[in-house]
């Protein structure tokens, strides 16, 4: 793919869109914002709003919120494979690793895509 067209902040907006379609589509439901930056050869996201009521309820215990972080995790794991695609569709990039983790007092989601090759460098 020909990137030197696309400008940076395009294809983060994509990226943040496609992410949030995704959500909607696996999850059932889509977070109320979504920020892309590429950095270097990462893709991180941040996504806001991820939680729902109940879970914030359930997280005011240890235990409870564990109990979020980890079924939230292993729901996010279960699409790894297709979130690897539609990056590597978005950007050409292969994912070589992918971390995630979300914070059950605010609600938000970091993803962190580590992709083979220096995708910011392209774009120059």
């Amino acid at each position: 793919m020909d990137f030197s067209k696309k400008t940076k902040g395009a294809l983060e907006a994509e990226i943040s869109q496609k992410l949030t379609q995704w959500e909607k589509d696996f999850l059932g439901r889509g977070s109320v914002s979504v920020k892309t930056d590429i950095l270097r050869d990462m893709i991180i996201v941040t996504l806001q709003g991820i939680l729902t009521p109940a879970e914030y309820r359930v997280c005011k215990t240890s235990d409870g919120a564990i109990s979020i972080k980890n079924t939230r995790s292993n729901l996010v794991e279960s699409g790894r494979t297709d979130l690897g695609q539609l990056i590597r569709e978005l950007t050409g990039e292969e994912v070589i690793t992918f971390h995630t983790d979300i914070s059950t007092k605010t609600g938000e989601r970091l993803m962190v895509f580590k992709l083979s090759s220096n995708l910011q460098k392209k774009m120059k």
